[in-house]
Order: structure tokens, then sequence, then C-alpha cells
């Protein structure tokens, strides 16, 4: 069954799937929403196209931690001083402040890997990937990928677990570190074993309804 791989490499990621109003959250890994939404835009697939995002939702995933990233939070204000007035989503003017708390990884590398019976998908969003009709980014709009999603010989033929465990490592090493002995890897359970993340698309991104899905973690020996 071939496989395609991203490398999603940058100074900040967010992945969150629980976000709500000013409060935005990021999980330790990209969510399955995010990566489709990559592939997404990519193809230049418009927020109300369910037609053409389906076929995408159906790939299996996992996510291999090359570098996992520290947790930091960033603090935002709008509009909080004295004499300040912010332009509320109605449209109307407040003086009333914002205060936004964003989470994200900061220094994170994953390896993505999305496995189908169907090649010709895959060969499509490799193709898309390398040339993308909109911007592609690890999140949020301003999160941009430091290195190309892109890779190389990106599809190849064998299992995610295969691939994953002779790819080489993506993340750089620093003067200060070793190579990690092993790297966790979380695999799409097939038979609903694993901790449960909500975030399956079930419709098209301008509906915003996301499905159970089901991961497993596993340490594999460093490739």
């Amino acid at each position: 069954m071939p496989t395609l791989l991203l490398r999603l490499v940058g100074p900040m990621q967010s992945w969150g799937t629980t976000s709500r109003f000013d409060q935005r959250d990021t999980g330790k890994e990209p969510s399955k929403s995010g990566v489709i939404g990559i592939l997404a835009a990519a193809q230049g697939i418009d927020r109300e196209n369910w037609m053409d995002l389906e076929p995408l939702t159906r790939l299996v995933m996992a996510v291999r931690h090359d570098r996992p990233g520290v947790p930091k939070r960033d603090y935002q204000t709008a509009g909080c001083a004295v004499t300040d007035n912010i332009i509320k989503a109605d449209g109307t003017s407040s003086k009333d402040g914002v205060v936004s708390q964003r989470l994200y990884l900061a220094d994170a590398a994953f390896l993505v890997g999305l496995e189908c019976d169907e090649r010709s998908l895959l060969e499509r969003a490799h193709s898309a990937l390398c040339n993308p009709v909109w911007p592609l980014a690890l999140g949020r709009k301003s999160y941009v990928p430091s290195e190309p999603i892109w890779i190389e010989d990106g599809i190849q033929d064998a299992s995610l677990q295969a691939v994953f465990a002779r790819w080489p490592w993506i993340a750089s090493l620093r003067k200060w570190e070793a190579p990690p002995e092993k790297l966790l890897v979380s695999f799409e359970s097939k038979d609903g074993s694993g901790v449960m993340k909500m975030d399956q698309p079930l419709s098209s991104f301008a509906e915003r309804r996301f499905g159970a899905r089901f991961v497993r973690s596993e340490w594999i020996p460093f490739p």
C-alpha cells in the first residue's frame, strides 16, 4: 500500500482541536483536520467543496515525532488601552479590550505519512504540495514552514510502519544534542484502540463538523 510523506518543520506550529473564542489550544502533534487542510490548500479546494475534499479524509494518517517541540503560550491583546477602540465581528465599535491566549509548539519537526490504496490520489496531492495553489501553513496562517512540506521521493510503495522505520531523521542535529535512541510514532488505529481524537473531517471546512478517530502510540528505534 503506497504512502505519501510530508515534512512539517517550523519555528511555530499549532494544531488545535478544541479551540473556542479567545482561547486557542494546540495538540502535541499535527491533527488530521490540519493535515487534510494543508492538502486542500495545495490543491486549491474551496472551503465549501466537500466533493473534492471527501476522498482526502479517507486517508490513514500517522505522525513521527522527529523533534517534539516545546509547548509555548502567546499572550495577545487587542484594544486594551483606555483610548483604544476595536471593531467587533458585527462591525460595531467597542472600547472593551480582548485578551487572547494562543498555545503553540516551538521548534517542532514532524514526519507525517498518509496511506491509501489509490496511488493516483497520493500522486495528485504530492504534485500539488510541490506547486501549491494557496500558501501552506502549520496550523495557523502566520505559522509558515521553514522547510518545504513537499519531499522528493515522498511517495513510497510501502506501509506507514515500514516507511517510518527506514526514513532518515528530518530534524537537524544541533551541536549541543545527540540523536535520540528512539522516536515516538502515532498511528491511526483501525480497530478502535488507543486515544480518541475529534479531528476527523465529516463535512467541508466551511461547515466545521468533525468526528472521532482513534490513535495509538508506540516507540520505534532511531532510523
